[in-house]
């Protein structure tokens, strides 16, 4: 089985991303071809380069594993209303797309083609019947319908789209019930993370731009997004308390520019760092948190972030949700402002949820191998005619 992955995300996107390390999972043992997405006129000529376009490249990313970046630019056409002119556009823009696919998959012999698709329901929507593969895969990780460029759309492109596939994987209990609204042979994959880094028997030495700031650290690693995080519990934090340090690590949004927490002195913002340098800062805090807003988009996500921050050892406080509701015997869960304030004051005063080492060992469990090796069951599942509802898919 060979596999060709499309999504959302390019393959030398910073942060990473699920496809990617899916991606690498799968070429232990098959042949994949990760598809960068092809990128509208308009944004085309945004960042002309000055030169003129190349052909598709393909890159070789270890033995098994290639990245196709395709030279086809396809019309911007998500401003359109939804309608017959849309799709023809639409369609014409995936018959480019197929074309630029299939020429690698004839290049590099692929056969008996399985297609991923992670969550790109507009530019891949054809591809099934472009492609013609021995099976499709949809694959949902957040709600993108919540997000507003998909939901023009996408409310209605998404469920066909889950109704065209082979099965639907989800990573999270709660998508799983959502994609099984549209394709009852869903099943959840849970989620995999590289856990290697964060190695809580390494010391790392203490960041320069840390050093400065006293105990107790309250820690957050990750995009400083106000669509998933709620400022106003961060807010309620610094200033109920303002002995303990907020030290936030990662890229911000506007709204985090623009927000009161720059006024506050015991808030720290210490911009983006690479992923390699986090388990050093994270060695340091005494707290970490993860502040999710709870909305449509947030409350069947699964944050990558808190298994890295039990991996480590740290005590972890977050937002109580459905799909949180799996690390409830590992983590302090809020419903409220006050409720996050209370359980961090708990930790700092030595009431742990769990003991260090059983946090370590769970998230431990959280593994790309795991994770694919479900996708894996349910396509052996389909292929001996068994109902995917009948694998075992709820992932520890």
């Amino acid at each position: 089985m060979d596999y060709v992955l499309v999504g959302i995300q390019p393959w030398h996107l910073p942060l990473g991303g699920n496809c990617k390390d899916i991606a690498l999972e799968l070429a232990k043992t098959h042949r994949v071809l990760y598809v960068n997405p092809p990128v509208d006129w308009l944004t085309a000529v945004r960042h002309r380069s000055g030169t003129d376009a190349q052909a598709d490249t393909i890159t070789a990313i270890g033995a098994s594993c290639w990245v196709l970046t395709p030279d086809q630019s396809i019309c911007p056409v998500n401003w359109l209303p939804d309608g017959l002119l849309y799709d023809r556009l639409n369609y014409w823009n995936n018959r480019r797309f197929a074309r630029c696919i299939q020429q690698a998959i004839d290049q590099l012999g692929f056969t008996a083609i399985t297609l991923f698709n992670d969550s790109d329901m507009v530019r891949s929507y054809y591809l099934p019947d472009l492609l013609k593969p021995d099976q499709f895969i949809y694959y949902t990780r957040d709600n993108l319908l919540a997000v507003g460029y998909w939901q023009r759309h996408g409310q209605r492109l998404e469920p066909a789209l889950m109704r065209k596939a082979t099965f639907v994987a989800a990573n999270s209990a709660y998508l799983a019930r959502l994609a099984r609204n549209y394709n009852p042979r869903t099943v959840d994959i849970g989620q995999g993370c590289d856990l290697q880094q964060f190695d809580p028997a390494m010391t790392p030495a203490e960041p320069t731009d840390l050093a400065s700031i006293p105990y107790p650290r309250i820690g957050y690693l990750g995009a400083l997004n106000a669509a998933r995080l709620t400022i106003d519990w961060l807010l309620l934090t610094a200033r109920a308390r303002p002995d303990w340090q907020l030290v936030l690590i990662g890229p911000e949004d506007e709204t985090f520019r623009q927000s009161a927490l720059h006024e506050l002195p015991n808030v720290h913002f210490l911009g983006a760092k690479p992923m390699n340098q986090l388990p050093a800062y994270l060695a340091h805090i005494d707290v970490a948190i993860n502040p999710q807003q709870l909305n449509e988009l947030t409350i069947g996500n699964y944050p990558r972030k808190v298994d890295e921050y039990l991996a480590m050892g740290k005590p972890v406080v977050a937002l109580k949700t459905e799909t949180m509701s799996l690390f409830a015997d590992y983590v302090l869960l809020a419903s409220s402002g006050t409720e996050f304030v209370e359980h961090i004051q708990s930790v700092l005063s030595g009431q742990l949820p769990a003991s260090p080492g059983s946090c370590i060992a769970f998230a431990r469990q959280h593994t790309w191998s795991r994770s694919v090796g479900l996708l894996m069951e349910a396509q052996h599942a389909v292929n001996q005619s068994v109902a995917v509802s009948d694998l075992r898919n709820e992932p520890v």
